[in-house]
């Protein structure tokens, strides 16, 4: 679905990556799905695709705290190493709707 959309991973990537570090202020960037097709949105503080009938996929929190130790105010260098491990097993079991096994 997502090479359906976007035409590739890389692509879908760098829309991702620019939406979450458009992301004003506090919140998460999210790939969800609803009806068979898949969406980037952007959410605000407690805000998730589950009151708008959507299914997430795959969430990246673009908080300070999850990334300004480590990142500072750089939100796209955290992003471009939040996409390098993004498991993708993760995100295709979520769209099939399968148990995903949280196991470390």
């Amino acid at each position: 679905m997502i090479e359906s959309k976007w035409g590739s991973i890389a692509e879908f990537l760098k829309d991702f990556s620019a939406q979450a570090v458009g992301n004003f202020g506090s919140g998460w960037t999210w790939l969800a799905k609803k009806d068979g097709e898949i969406a980037i949105f952007n959410t605000s503080n407690a805000g998730n695709p589950l009151t708008n009938g959507y299914t997430p996929l795959l969430t990246v929190d673009v908080w300070e705290h999850a990334y300004y130790i480590d990142y500072r105010n750089a939100r796209a260098t955290y992003l471009q190493n939040f996409t390098d491990i993004v498991n993708w097993n993760f995100v295709n079991k979520n769209w099939a709707n399968e148990k995903v096994d949280l196991q470390f």
